[in-house]
Formats: C-alpha cells, structure tokens, sequence
C-alpha cells in the first residue's frame, strides 16, 4: 500500500465518522431547529462525498450536479445566517467556513471535469497552437491562487476550532462558546473537517 493509500484510509475514516455525526445531528437528535438540521445534513452529504472522492466512487454522480449541489450548499450558509445579539454581516462571517468547505467540494468537482474533458479531444492534429498553451498557463495560475486561499483559510478555521477544544490553549470567554450541551464536540468535528478538506485539495491539485 502506498503512502497516499494510507492517508486515503485516514481520510476516509474521518469523513465517515463525520457523516455518521452529521446525520445523528440532522435525524436523530431531538429539535435543533430546521436550520441546524439541514446545516448538519449538508455536512454529512459533503463528507460521504469526500469519503468517496479518493476511490472514484464520486465519479458515478455527474460532475455537473455536484458543482450545482455545492454552490447551492455554499449560499445556504451566508444567506440563512441567523443574528445573535449581532450584525447580519458578522453573522454571516460567523458561516463563512462551512461555505468555504463547500465551495472547496465545488471547485474540486470543476477541476475534475475540466481536467477530464482534455483527455477526450482529438490531438490528431499536432501541437496544440501557442495561444492555447498560454491560456492553459493562465488557468493553472488562477487554480493555483484558487487552492491557495481556500487551504489558507480553512487552515485557519481548522487550527482555531481545534485549538478552542484545548483548555491550555483557549480563553475564558472561548471555553464558554467552545461547546454546547447539544454537541459539545462540534468544534472538533469542524476543525477536522476543515483540515481533512485542506489534505484532499492539495492532494487533489
């Protein structure tokens, strides 16, 4: 087994974990709200998909839908923010990482149907001509500033989620909202959704 194989299982075991979480959370656990539910169901989705994605199961669902899937799931969290004793814009800044994480899962799917158009074209013809390299060297460019501010980001999400589950590492004020007694371990569940999402887009491009 190779090395990324072993980090695939990895991966696979922490996003089934967080499927299994995500969907106790949107099914079973007693009235969080219509909001809360579909916040978690949106979560188990994007994490069975990710489970899926390094063994090429996600392949039997069109690229297409889950492009429309994700950007649907990634306005769901701004735009259903919801204000505690707060502005609608810090409200939605409060959402941004699991729109981010979605937006990741998006833009995954777009890069792999458009690495996988390519491969179907008729090359017959020779080299492709200058201005078709050039523009190639520009969406590589544009992919690359891409993965770099999404794996920033939600490399920062996820060390601040992990880190506020640490009691030497948090604050007073940060160990009051760290946890709630309906998921007092949502913030890890955050925080290594976020670091497993950055793994799978390196990995990825």
């Amino acid at each position: 087994m190779s090395p990324s194989d072993v980090v695939y299982c990895m991966l696979t075991a922490l996003f089934v974990a967080a499927a299994v979480h995500g969907l106790r959370r949107g099914l079973v656990s007693g009235r969080p709200g219509w909001r809360a539910r579909v916040d978690h169901l949106l979560h188990a989705a994007m994490a069975l998909v990710m489970a899926a994605m390094p063994w090429g199961f996600a392949q039997a669902v069109p690229a297409a839908a889950q492009m429309g899937f994700f950007a649907a799931a990634a306005s769901w969290f701004p735009l259903t923010a919801v204000r505690r004793q707060e502005s609608v814009l810090r409200a939605q800044v409060r959402r941004l990482p699991q729109a981010a994480g979605m937006a990741a899962m998006g833009w995954m799917a777009w890069t792999s149907r458009s690495m996988a158009g390519p491969s179907h074209e008729n090359l017959a013809d020779g080299p492709a001509p200058a201005r078709h390299l050039a523009h190639s060297a520009g969406d590589s460019a544009i992919a690359d500033v891409v993965v770099t501010m999404l794996v920033l980001y939600l490399l920062g999400c996820a060390l601040q989620s992990l880190t506020r589950e640490m009691p030497a590492l948090r604050s007073t004020a940060d160990r009051r909202g760290a946890g709630t007694a309906r998921d007092p371990y949502g913030r890890f569940w955050d925080g290594s959704m976020a670091l497993g999402t950055v793994i799978m887009l390196l990995m990825h491009h």
